[in-house]
């Protein structure tokens, strides 16, 4: 499947639809070209995760198989890469093999493992959400910037103090209510707007 546009709040319930639709299509599960994406907020990296979790209760794979630079980004920060690689052969015919020899003693613990990190990170991305895109929504009103380049600020200031995203949107959401920024934060945060402010045409 091809996805492309903003995959933001209010995109989330529609592509949600299709995803599912289709993984319940398919024999296998998915492939997603997500290449000419040009937004993607954790409204739609929750519905990734979702969707894998539906597909591993199905017994089919959701692979990502090329993404722009924002879903890059996105995964790289969320360490969620990896959620949606291809299956390995040798690895997929061992884990059959496991499962066969585990159906008698029920689920294996690495798949509790599995599933109980899957989970986490499912709550990890609806408990943020709102945070990170409240700190946009800072960024945009503050500095009169764009959805996108409000987005590509915290992503840069993110990676340049390396500070998780969730965590740097919270100090920006706390500091509007009074709480001051550190000097390292308020340096990147500047620097990113100054470079966006000076690309616009």
């Amino acid at each position: 499947m091809t996805v492309s546009g903003e995959l933001d709040l209010d995109a989330s319930e529609r592509l949600r639809s299709v995803l599912r639709d289709a993984l319940s299509r398919s024999v296998r599960g998915i492939e997603l070209d997500l290449q000419g994406v040009s937004f993607c907020d954790c409204s739609a990296l929750n519905i990734l995760l979702y969707l894998r979790n539906r597909a591993l209760e199905q017994s089919k794979t959701v692979v990502i198989h090329s993404t722009s630079a924002v879903v890059d980004r996105l995964l790289t920060l969320t360490s969620t890469h990896a959620l949606f690689g291809h299956p390995d052969p040798d690895e997929e015919a061992a884990a059959g093999h496991a499962q066969e020899a585990a159906q008698d003693q029920g689920v294996s613990e690495d798949a509790h493992h599995d599933l109980r990190i899957e989970v986490a990170q499912l709550r990890r991305a609806m408990q943020t959400r709102p945070t990170i895109d409240l700190a946009r929504g800072i960024l945009m009103a503050s500095f009169s910037l764009s959805s996108d380049e409000a987005w590509t600020v915290l992503v840069t200031a993110s990676q340049n103090t390396n500070t998780k995203l969730h965590s740097l949107a919270g100090d920006l959401v706390t500091a509007v209510k009074g709480d001051a920024l550190s000097d390292e934060l308020q340096e990147h945060l500047s620097a990113a707007v100054a470079r966006i402010s000076s690309a616009a045409p």
